[in-house]
């Protein structure tokens, strides 16, 4: 049965997913999804150059019914967690074994965790969410669940000696970094509010007197870092895609909370410490 279980996958990829597209092998059709991703992410940069993502507080029905802030984040948050566990069940998994390709994925599988599970049953007063941003949310989280999983346990094999290679200590050290600055800011914003409390105040203490958005920098520090240990180009799309959609992010943020308090102190940054 398990060895069934695992044989659906390697059958499903390239009866499907390759001619899903126009690819004849893994090579051709990561080469497309990094592509299409490169692309997806400059349409999202002109979008939000022009206005923010519809979620959150500036979340509108305009863009569809609206849906119970914690069941959507969840929901379209998971896949990037899930795809690469059914990968695992469903596949062969054959670098699995390889401890790179395990620190790698367990990484991005415990970022997700956090971020689809831990982070919306702890967060206060969401507001509903837009089912055009939850469903195009979903889509990307299974597309890029998908191509970093598969990348991971059936693509691209790291050696040993990859462990010890100076871009893997510095790149998983930054990852790592990364995801403890992002879920401490996270907190601090959580506990902003009181339970019970839907209002916005101003972040204040730790990184945040310092940028608006130290969770949104920090998640960049960690899928730079997530990049740099790999040296994928899955993992390097992802990063672009990460910084440009958190640095729009912020600065709207940043406007948002300096036209709703007087004394929002002009000298913080947006993203980046003294920088930006």
């Amino acid at each position: 049965m398990l060895e069934k279980l695992n044989s659906c996958g390697d059958d499903f990829i390239p009866s499907y997913l390759h001619p899903l597209f126009g690819a004849n092998n893994d090579a051709e059709m990561f080469s497309q999804m990094v592509w299409i991703s490169f692309f997806y992410t400059l349409s999202v940069a002109l979008s939000m150059a022009l206005f923010p993502a519809p979620y959150g507080r500036y979340s509108s029905s305009k863009y569809g019914f609206l849906l119970p802030a914690k069941i959507a984040w969840i929901t379209q948050e998971s896949p990037s967690f899930i795809m690469p566990v059914i990968l695992l069940l469903t596949t062969s998994s054959a670098f699995w074994n390889s401890t790179v390709n395990k620190m790698l994925l367990i990484g991005f599988i415990i970022h997700y965790v956090n971020r689809s599970i831990i982070f919306p049953l702890c967060a206060r007063g969401n507001e509903d969410t837009p089912f055009i941003p939850y469903i195009s949310a979903m889509a990307f989280s299974i597309f890029n669940g998908f191509m970093q999983g598969h990348y991971l346990l059936n693509y691209y094999l790291y050696d040993e000696q990859w462990l010890t290679s100076p871009q893997f200590i510095i790149g998983f050290t930054m990852f790592c970094v990364g995801m403890a600055i992002n879920i401490h800011s996270d907190q601090q914003l959580i506990h902003l509010r009181k339970p019970g409390e839907t209002g916005y105040k101003m972040p204040v203490g730790g990184l945040f007197e310092y940028v608006t958005a130290p969770n949104f920098f920090a998640e960049i520090i960690e899928w730079t870092g997530f990049a740099i240990a790999s040296c994928s180009p899955p993992a390097a799309v992802f990063a672009f895609f990460s910084t440009v959609f958190l640095c729009y992010r912020a600065w709207h943020h940043h406007h948002f909370y300096l036209k709703k308090f007087d004394n929002y102190p002009r000298s913080r940054k947006i993203i980046i410490p003294f920088v930006f």
